[in-house]
């Protein structure tokens, strides 16, 4: 097993986890790392993965940053729904409730999402959570609307029939099976640029084979119906976009969408060769693109430090 490899499978350590409840009761999984009191950035993956997912950034920034992790409702180490079940108001309400218990009153944030994630973040945008704790936005991979019309999986030309089948697909409940060569370069296709190293489309095949069919199904309904641009234009904050050229799933078009959408853009970067996974393809741009946004809008004194009580009501 090669070096990479194994550090591709060994997670990094947090120095604190805990579970926070989210607005209907929701038990939703969170991760700390780095040291208390530097500057914070909070991470949310998307569609199918898990906190595994940022491990890149997580391994870097953690050195001199508070870094944030969560799994998304159904993902990871979170269950399933509670009351308020899946949908944009509950991406929201699970990134207010982590960014209430995780930053103390005043601290401020790089907000970073990737594909449901980036999803989670517009859908959030107008949230007082967010208005007080967030200093700058990045956007990768991600949409805000018309995903199953825009989405180039399917080899089909551009029309209702591609879109009926790519709604059908976002929320089939088939199980993905193993992890093998044949579910590897599926998805590779799928999500993945062709120049991607197989270490990381091994990483990323474990993550995504690793999401619940039930969680994966009904979030996958949430995204064929997705209508987040009035949401967009609430994303007051300073937001840098970040796009994979080659990215199926949610192509530049949506990128570039969002950027002119954007009230206050840091411009978009595409990046050629790399497919819709751009955090685990192109970590070193991401990492890099995070850390030139806590340089410029995380101040000494806004960075604070992580709150270290956190009422029985939002910790268990």
């Amino acid at each position: 097993m090669s070096r990479l490899t194994q550090l591709a499978n060994t997670p990094p350590v947090p120095v604190r986890e805990m579970d926070v409840v989210s607005a209907d009761g929701s038990r939703v999984h969170v991760e700390l790392h780095g040291p208390e009191g530097a500057p914070a950035v909070v991470l949310a993956h998307g569609w199918t993965c898990n906190t595994r997912f940022w491990d890149a950034q997580v391994r870097d920034l953690a050195a001199d940053h508070r870094v944030v992790v969560y799994d998304q409702r159904g993902h990871g180490r979170t269950p399933e729904a509670g009351a308020g079940g899946y949908s944009t108001r509950a991406l929201a309400d699970d990134l207010e409730a982590v960014l209430r218990a995780t930053l103390g009153p005043g601290q401020k944030a790089v907000l970073g999402g990737h594909s449901m994630g980036g999803m989670t973040l517009m859908a959030a945008a107008g949230r007082d959570a967010v208005r007080e704790h967030g200093a700058a936005v990045l956007l990768c991979s991600t949409g805000s609307s018309r995903l199953t019309a825009e989405s180039l999986v399917l080899p089909l030309r551009a029309g209702a029939l591609r879109t009926r089948i790519t709604t059908a697909v976002l929320g089939a409940r088939a199980p993905l099976g193993p992890v093998n060569a044949v579910s590897k370069a599926i998805l590779k296709y799928a999500t993945m640029g062709r120049g991607s190293a197989p270490e990381r489309v091994d990483a990323c095949a474990r993550i995504v084979h690793a999401c619940p069919t039930g969680a994966r199904a009904a979030w996958g309904h949430v995204l064929a119906e997705l209508d987040l641009e009035a949401r967009l234009r609430e994303l007051r904050l300073p937001t840098a976009v970040i796009a994979g050229a080659e990215d199926r799933l949610t192509p530049p078009v949506h990128a570039r969408a969002i950027e002119a959408a954007l009230p206050h853009s840091l411009g978009l970067t595409e990046l050629a060769g790399t497919g819709h996974m751009t955090p685990v393809e192109a970590p070193e741009v991401v990492t890099a693109k995070l850390r030139e946004l806590v340089a410029s809008y995380v101040t000494l004194e806004g960075a604070g430090s992580t709150a270290e009580a956190v009422s029985e009501e939002e910790v268990a």
